[in-house]
């Protein structure tokens, strides 16, 4: 631009019948129109002449206004320059990481509509050193923010982004944690990359090596005998501290119910795979006992009721073991209807999830059971459907997952002489095939 401030012409119109007048410029090509202000002028045979006396506050005679026209222009000529300089800045050094970063976020959770679970993990890892985490005692350790936060987007560069790698490895946390930050970063970059967002040249992610993970062990899963030692266990209370006995008979009731609802949660877990949030979100209308299905519709993500991880509604058979179980949950005095939890608090609200996991611990420990966490409930469903031989695009459907390669991690189940004794088959019928011809 050049800076120059173009001569303003003064141009008379009307409103309601009272004349004011307007400035219009050319600025860079563009017609500007600005109003002025009411037109010390009456109408006359020829359209408009100077009215007579002295000019009242508010009002404007021409050579006001003229003075009034160059005001406006200056200051738009000024205002045009200070918006160049600001762009001129961004292109040159661009915006900071970090506000692409909260960029991002809020477009997750606004337009994309990401699970509250996943917003709040992505939150976590772009905290700022030392945030308390949401759960435990636990502080972030900022590794992102320190290494890009201050640092322009745009000249962020493949070296800076593995020298960051680097040290969140230093610290001895997992390949796994590494490959985290490493994807969040990239998907960051490539929001910042849009045109309609900053523009960003490239993402320097793709510059950078993913770290090798190790292989993962076949899944560890409970068979139905230790499901049902590990629901015993917290039916019974073993999982409670004996030293701190209900003070009442109305605590001891309390503290009945809940364990057995806690073991029938368990053996809901493991008899229909629905992960933890589906459980909390189970509502007695979603069990069609007739139909001998559940309809899994929706999960609580951190605390949230919200859709299920895929986002869609899925049904779970439901077997005659588990049917028996929900039976004796709902012979209960309160919330039973339709539209109650199926597993709830005194309150009738979801379970918390934080303190359901603590519980299990302890009732698994008291039961003398391998150290699986409670997700490893769902992959106890996953492995003993595998184990008796159930199709994988079944247990796919029924499982809710994405992608077939999830479901085939099951597959370690099922009995390698099982397996040989099918392919005996497969190859004798092709022997005989061959005698024939």
């Amino acid at each position: 631009m050049s800076g120059a401030v173009p001569r303003a012409a003064l141009v008379v119109r009307v409103h309601n019948g009272k004349p004011f007048y307007e400035a219009k410029f050319r600025y860079e090509g563009k017609q500007v129109k600005r109003r002025i202000g009411p037109a010390w002028l009456e109408a006359a045979d020829q359209g408009w002449q100077k009215r007579k006396g002295r000019v009242t506050d508010g009002h404007f005679d021409e050579r006001m206004a003229h003075v009034e026209a160059a005001s406006i222009a200056a200051k738009h000529v000024r205002e045009a320059s200070e918006r160049e300089r600001v762009e001129r800045e961004r292109r040159t050094n661009g915006v900071p990481f970090r506000q692409v970063a909260h960029a991002y976020l809020a477009w997750l959770g606004e337009t994309k509509g990401a699970k509250p679970s996943t917003q709040a993990d992505y939150a976590y890892l772009l905290a700022e050193e030392g945030i308390p985490a949401k759960r435990g005692t636990g502080k972030s350790k900022g590794y992102i923010m320190r290494a890009l936060g201050e640092r322009p987007a745009a000249t962020i560069t493949g070296r800076d982004v593995e020298a960051m790698l680097k040290a969140i490895a230093s610290t001895g946390v997992s390949a796994r944690s590494v490959n985290k930050h490493r994807a969040l970063v990239s998907a960051i970059f490539n929001y910042g990359m849009r045109e309609s967002t900053f523009g960003l040249p490239a993402n320097p992610v793709s510059q950078t090596d993913k770290r090798r993970e190790p292989q993962r062990d076949a899944l560890a899963y409970y068979s139905p005998e230790e499901v049902e030692v590990l629901a015993r266990a917290l039916e019974a209370g073993q999982h409670r501290d004996p030293s701190r006995a209900p003070v009442n008979a109305a605590e001891k009731a309390a503290r009945i119910a809940e364990d057995h609802r806690d073991a029938a949660l368990i053996r809901t877990a493991a008899y229909s795979g629905l992960r933890l949030g589906e459980l909390l979100a189970l509502r007695w209308g979603d069990i069609d006992y007739a139909r001998s299905t559940i309809t899994v519709r929706r999960a609580v993500s951190a605390g949230e009721m919200s859709s299920t991880k895929s986002g869609r509604i899925r049904q779970v058979p439901l077997p005659d073991q588990l049917a028996a179980v929900l039976i004796s949950q709902r012979d209960r005095e309160d919330f039973t209807s339709d539209d109650d939890l199926v597993f709830c608090n005194h309150l009738g609200r979801p379970v918390d999830g934080s303190a359901l996991r603590r519980r299990y611990k302890a009732g698994r420990d008291a039961a003398g059971l391998r150290e699986l966490r409670f997700h490893d409930l769902r992959h106890t469903y996953g492995s003993n459907l595998a184990a008796a031989g159930v199709d994988l695009v079944m247990i796919q459907a029924v499982m809710g997952h994405g992608a077939l390669s999830t479901t085939s991690r099951y597959l370690h189940a099922r009995p390698a002489s099982e397996q040989a004794k099918a392919f005996t088959r497969v190859f004798e019928l092709s022997a005989d095939s061959d005698s024939a011809s």
